[in-house]
């Protein structure tokens, strides 16, 4: 079986949440509102396998296991375009973009033979799935890969740096793994969003307080754009608490 899909630069995937790799994360910190998604993944489903490379393992019950992948995330409501989507369609950040957006609509973060479900779009998607559009899977094979690899390698990447970070996370926190254990043993499973401060310390040639600089007004941005609507109460509590944070941060500031 093979899949067909060419971009038609119609925007319609640019809404809601982002994956991002770390330097993509920090190369777009004046843009983007950052946070730290964790999301569990339990045993025997198709990519649970690289969701061990990539993140840790708790237990749970009946010996069974799930892993947790972390990574960030461009933290949009679902209904709102991403800050880099300019009103014409297109990217504003288009020859930097980051490596999940050049991956898409296959992604480095799923088993290779996990990606059909990725190639069929959306209602509303204008993509081109015709035969006019090159084939892009065969037979659970990805045909045109470098996108796909460069993804691949940088998760790999951070991993290095995001699974020592949360094993210590899970270590200072014991209610954090009790909360994860409980997401992972719903029968749809879900993710937590946590600060994307937590993360700083961890990496030496980061300057934090130039960081802080960059996400307090994103953050107050977003706070003000999802002030007055109740659908929104949740993303508006995270990010008036991480404008908080950051503030706090840049007042201690040398």
């Amino acid at each position: 079986m093979e899949r067909r899909f060419e971009c038609t630069a119609c925007g319609k995937c640019c809404y809601g949440w982002l994956p991002l790799s770390i330097d993509d994360a920090l190369g777009h910190a004046d843009r983007f509102p950052l946070f730290l998604q964790w999301t569990p993944v339990r045993q025997g489903g198709k990519s649970y396998d690289l969701a061990v490379e990539l993140g840790l393992t708790i237990k749970l019950k009946n010996r069974k296991r799930a892993a947790v992948r972390i990574e960030p995330i461009s933290y949009v409501p679902p209904d709102m375009p991403c800050p880099a989507l300019r009103k014409d369609g297109l990217c504003a950040v288009h020859d930097a973009k980051p490596r999940r957006c050049r991956a898409m609509p296959l992604s480095g973060g799923r088993a290779e033979n996990d990606q059909d479900d990725l190639l069929i779009p959306k209602a509303d998607w204008a993509c081109n799935t015709t035969s006019t559009a090159p084939v892009v899977y065969r037979d659970k094979k990805i045909v045109t890969r470098e996108a796909f690899e460069l993804e691949r390698k940088q998760l790999m990447a951070d991993a290095d740096v995001l699974k020592p970070f949360a094993e210590l996370m899970l270590d200072s926190i014991p209610s954090l793994r009790l909360d994860l254990t409980k997401l992972a043993q719903r029968p749809h499973g879900g993710c937590m969003i946590l600060s994307f401060s937590t993360l700083v310390p961890r990496l030496a040639y980061v300057d934090i307080y130039a960081l802080a600089a960059k996400q307090l007004p994103v953050m107050a941005s977003f706070a003000k754009l999802t002030s007055e609507t109740p659908k929104h109460a949740d993303e508006h509590r995270r990010y008036t608490a991480s404008a908080g944070e950051w503030r706090r941060i840049l007042d201690g500031a040398p």
